[in-house]
Parts: structure tokens; sequence; C-alpha cells
């Protein structure tokens, strides 16, 4: 088996990987699912420049055509933003779109194994999925948290989704031997808001703190990737309870209309936006803009290691 003839991987980010130049793996579903065009292009060509500017060479993903790609040109990326017949691709997917040819955007799970196939180490996305509520009956569990378990790639997220049970979603990551650290905080966050209530296993002075644990564990040899929680800034932050009471509205509504599987999420993302008059778009957008920061520092000071 030949992996060139699934993979596909723009030639600066090729040479940088090589070269053990930091990189930033970032997604595409956050833009075909998660955002309006055409705000989503905007949005994905800022996240670039942003790790561009912190020292790390961008590498955005998605399937085109039955192709893995790691790096997006233009067209591609706006491919991607458009998002007509672009399917949301988890790793269960994968397969099925190589084979058939079809084009998809890369979920959390997804990007890590684009990301590890490419040899890059370091992920930036907006938040991670989880546990669902209710998930007791449901098993709704997102397959991102099995990736983090398997693959060997830091996701740096503003934490998990409100819309999710948090403190399932730990005592998961925590069976999984997944390391939970937080970036300058030891609660981990909540997506919209800077605190969840829950600890994470370790508050990471800065990146550097942070690189050095990534490097200790991969140098053991031990599976899996680690989670770093990078609390929204505090200006953009949402108030807690206000959000809870959001959420819970969406969920209703969501349960009311039927809505179940990989289609709950984007649902509820759009009900929230609508219910809390775009502010939560407004707080989505600037932590992914300190998502991709951090990750791109966190990147450097890893490949110095």
């Amino acid at each position: 088996m030949n992996l060139k003839d699934y993979l596909y991987i723009l030639p600066e980010i090729e040479s940088a990987v090589k070269d053990g130049k930091p990189v930033v793996a970032l997604e595409s579903t956050i833009l075909s699912h998660g955002m309006p065009w055409p705000q989503n292009l905007e949005f994905a060509k800022k996240v670039e420049q942003i790790v561009r500017d912190n020292g790390a060479v961008p590498a955005t993903t998605a399937i085109i055509n039955g192709k893995l790609k790691v790096g997006l040109n233009n067209e591609e990326l706006e491919l991607m933003c458009r998002g007509e017949g672009v399917e949301k691709v988890s790793r269960r997917d994968l397969p099925i779109m190589i084979a058939t040819s079809r084009t998809g955007a890369t979920t959390v799970a997804s990007t890590m194994i684009l990301a590890s196939l490419a040899g890059i180490r370091v992920f930036a996305t907006g938040g991670i999925g989880g546990v669902h509520r209710g998930a007791e009956t449901t098993m709704d569990i997102s397959a991102d948290l099995q990736e983090l378990a398997h693959t060997p790639v830091a996701v740096v997220c503003a934490g998990a989704k409100m819309i999710l049970d948090i403190g399932l979603t730990l005592e998961y990551l925590e069976t999984m031997g997944v390391p939970v650290l937080g970036m300058k905080t030891e609660d981990f966050p909540a997506f919209y808001c800077r605190k969840s209530g829950f600890g994470v296993d370790y508050a990471a002075k800065d990146e550097l703190d942070a690189a050095k644990v990534l490097k200790a564990k991969w140098d053991l040899g031990l599976q899996g990737g680690v989670l770093i929680g990078n609390p929204v800034p505090e200006e953009y932050a949402l108030d807690f309870d206000e959000m809870s009471a959001v959420i819970d509205h969406a969920l209703q509504s969501a349960e009311k209309d039927g809505i179940k599987g990989k289609h709950t999420t984007p649902y509820l993302l759009a009900h929230i936006v609508e219910y809390t008059g775009g502010k939560s778009l407004a707080t989505n957008l600037q932590l992914a803009y300190n998502n991709a920061c951090v990750a791109a520092k966190l990147a450097v000071e890893y490949s110095k290691l």
C-alpha cells in the first residue's frame, strides 16, 4: 500500500514537517457545517494567518474527490466554505469517502488522523465532541474521544461544547488515559464560558510547559493524544448560567424536532446563535482565533524540544 495514493500534502507543509518545523492542523467541519457563508471563508483565511503570525505553518484538512488533503489551496478552501455537497466526515466515514471519491469536511477525529498521517503533532479546533447528555441510554459518544485515546496529536480547544455532559466527557478521557491540560487554568473551560466547574489534570504555565508534557508522553511510547483546554479570552466569554439556560432550550427544540445523531451538533449550534442574537457566533470566532494562536506557539515550543 502506498499512502501517496490516498494522501496529498501541500509541498510547503511536507517540507516543514520533514525539517522539524512547527505545523498546526486545522479542521474543515467548522467551515462547512459550523459557520455561514461568506463569513466562514474570511474566518478560514484569518485563522491560517494567525497560525503564520505566531511562527507555524497552517494545514487545513479535508477530503476532496476521495483524496485526503493536508493543506488546501484557495479554491479548495472556498469549496469547503460554500459547503455544497460537502459531507461531515469522521473516522468511520473515511474509507467510504475514499472508495466512492466523495468530498467531505474533517471533524476533530478525522483531522487528527490526517494530521498524524502527515506527521503533524499539534491541532487547533473550537471545541471537542464528547459524551452527550443522556448517553447512558442513547450511547451517543463522539468519536473524538476514542481518537484522543489512540492518535498521537495534541488538540488545543476551548474545552468541550456546552451541549455535552462535560463531567462524563472528562471521566471518559480519564478511562482512556488521555491527559487533560489547562492552558494557564485549573478549571476545564466550557467552550463559550471560561469555566465548567470541572478540573484539569495539570495547569500548564505556558506553551513550553505543555510542550514538555507532549514530549514526555510520546518519548515514553504512550499511545494517543493530549487535550489542552484553552479558555476563551475574558472579554468574549459568555455567562455560564445564561448559556446553560439557552442550551437547555435548544436541547428541548432538538427533541421536539426529532433531531438525532450527527445532525444534533449543527442543529444545536445554529439554534444557540439564534437564541443569543448572534453573540455565541462572535464568541465562537474569538475562541477559535485564540486556540490557533496558542496551538502555533505550542508547535513552535514542541519543535524546539
